[in-house]
């Protein structure tokens, strides 16, 4: 517990399952408004402030996929421009930077990814997440982790069968992040492989098939 983690994005949805769910992390959260990844100035005095010894870098612009392609501006600047921004003051300061990536930076046709297989992301999310890593690439006192994860309950009234992912929920992220904090480099992150239906069907049992 004596190294402080500052957690990036701390009012979104992974990070408030954090906030609940966390035991073992000293963990600070850092609102948007209180962390503006696109302000140097506000990243530096909040590296000031708390002193942190690592960055869980949350923030970004995920959902709706849409968003990606209707307004490119905005995926560039939270996802790669911000990212970068904090890669910098990382270096800076001499903090490590943990990455929130995706599984979608992948082709996604085969399955079964290794963290050395070649990265081809099918859709302007992934290419965003992808530009973010290229800057965490650059800083070795880094790690980027790959992950596949969704709400608890799941979100929809049906599921797909024909479409196969390795989902986990972010509680599952919860307890795997104490033993993985101190790796560096890439690590994919997710559960079984399967189709999501047969992934939500466990949890709930009135889910229908799409």
């Amino acid at each position: 517990m004596d190294n402080k983690i500052l957690v990036t994005g701390g009012d979104g949805r992974f990070a408030k399952i954090l906030k609940d769910k966390n035991k073992k992390l000293n963990l600070i959260f850092c609102s948007k408004k209180q962390l503006d990844i696109l302000n140097l100035k506000s990243i530096k005095k909040n590296f000031k402030k708390h002193k942190p010894k690592i960055i869980l870098h949350c923030a970004g612009l995920s959902r709706p996929m849409s968003i990606h392609e209707k307004n490119i501006v905005k995926s560039i600047d939270l996802n790669i421009i911000g990212t970068a921004n904090l890669v910098k003051t990382c270096k800076l300061y001499k903090v490590k930077l943990i990455y929130f990536s995706t599984g979608y930076v992948y082709e996604g046709k085969k399955g079964n990814y290794n963290e050395t297989d070649p990265v081809k992301p099918f859709n302007n999310y992934g290419l965003s997440k992808l530009g973010g890593e290229c800057a965490v690439s650059m800083y070795k006192n880094s790690l980027i982790l790959r992950v596949t994860m969704t709400e608890k309950p799941f979100s929809h009234d049906a599921a797909f069968t024909n479409l196969k992912t390795n989902f986990m929920f972010h509680e599952d992220l919860v307890e795997i992040l104490p033993k993985i904090i101190n790796k560096t480099g890439i690590i994919n992150v997710g559960g079984k492989s399967q189709s999501v239906y047969n992934f939500v069907k466990k949890y709930n049992k009135s889910v229908k098939k799409n």
